[in-house]
């Protein structure tokens, strides 16, 4: 009997909502994450959360508007982000910056 390993399973779709993170792998499963353990995606508009794409051919999932990658192996493990309050908040305050930056220029 061969089995897929678990450095082997890809990515194939993404959907994020309001609530949760779903990302639907290679064998089928669709494993579906609190959209609260990743707080760059949490903070993102809807637009910036559906734009992302694979990377690796499915070995994880960039989104570009928000600067974030994250790993199958990852959400196959229950990881959680872990990236610090501290650079959140920057990274939040660097938006807010960059939103009122465009409204002056716009």
């Amino acid at each position: 009997m061969s089995t897929l390993a678990q450095d082997e399973m890809l990515a194939t779709y993404v959907v994020v909502d309001d609530e949760s993170l779903t990302v639907s792998l290679s064998d089928g499963r669709k494993l579906t994450l609190p959209l609260q353990w990743y707080p760059r995606l949490k903070h993102g508009s809807p637009t910036e959360r559906n734009n992302w794409r694979l990377i690796g051919d499915g070995v994880g999932v960039h989104w570009p508007d928000l600067d974030e990658d994250l790993s199958v192996e990852g959400f196959l493990a229950g990881r959680k982000s872990i990236e610090s309050t501290q650079s959140v908040r920057k990274w939040l305050a660097g938006r807010s910056v960059g939103a009122r930056r465009r409204k002056k220029f716009a």
